[in-house]
């Protein structure tokens, strides 16, 4: 079974519709690309996914659970986490303690030994501590522990994000745009980035992004969509020479471009 199914999901804002019949499926540590021009209704699929918002129509299940009706923390508990195009990070917060609190959702205290601060709770808060740190070292951030994240270069902030959406041991992670303001030596790190973090963590991984490059040397399989709809799939090699993606996203400039 695949670890998710998405059939005929569509949003409507008012009149307007941002979605239509969107159809998905993902495999375990599968790679997917999605590209569109702006108001396609790519971040609309992450932000439905992921519980931000929901569904006028369709089904939507993950790793065997209907996500229907789920709120964002608990889509996260089961499995899914996202970054954002924006990086939110919270600036004033150090490097650690932005990790801290991704491990701090997926693990239950408990409310009396909150609310008592008995030793189970300094015990579970040692634990998060200890995999906070580790997870750094891994991705090459321990260093920065103690430094706000807001004074992190933006490529150390980028990476400190997805760092973070790994902290709640997702089995598939959402990229919204990550090389967004990155220059090339930066998207080229990330590419490398993003490979590792797939065969190390074995994870599935959803990728909105405007980079063609990147996306045509990163994924097994694109979805293009326009304005709502879906209107090419398949593998980077056929996407390249689709007419209709070349007509209604890509152009002559930018398939050039995919040859660099």
């Amino acid at each position: 079974m695949a670890l998710m199914e998405v059939n005929k999901l569509s949003k409507a804002f008012g009149g307007l519709v941002a979605l239509n019949n969107f159809n998905l499926q993902v495999e375990a540590a599968e790679l997917v690309g999605l590209i569109g021009p702006n108001g396609a209704g790519k971040t609309t699929v992450f932000n439905i996914l992921t519980g931000l918002y929901r569904p006028t129509s369709g089904s939507l299940v993950f790793d065997g659970h209907d996500l229907y009706g789920k709120h964002p923390h608990q889509i996260t508990k089961m499995g899914m986490a996202r970054t954002f195009q924006n990086i939110r990070l919270f600036d004033n917060l150090s490097v650690l303690d932005n990790i801290k609190i991704a491990y701090q959702a997926v693990i239950n205290y408990g409310l009396l030994p909150v609310f008592f601060r008995v030793p189970p709770f300094y015990r579970v808060e040692e634990q998060i501590e200890e995999k906070s740190l580790k997870l750094l070292e891994i991705f090459d951030l321990k260093k920065l522990a103690q430094e706000k994240a807001k004074n992190l270069p933006y490529g150390e902030q980028r990476r400190l994000e997805i760092t973070r959406a790994l902290a709640t041991n997702p089995k598939l992670l959402l990229l919204d745009e990550p090389a967004a303001g990155m220059n090339p030596n930066e998207t080229s790190d990330l590419l490398d980035l993003i490979k590792w973090i797939k065969d190390k963590f074995n994870l599935s991984i959803i990728l909105i992004e405007h980079d063609m490059s990147l996306v045509m040397r990163l994924c097994e399989r694109v979805i293009v969509l326009d304005y709502g709809s879906i209107i090419a799939e398949g593998p980077p090699s056929e996407i390249q020479q689709n007419p209709k993606v070349i007509e209604a996203y890509l152009g002559d400039e930018e398939v050039a471009s995919w040859e660099k």
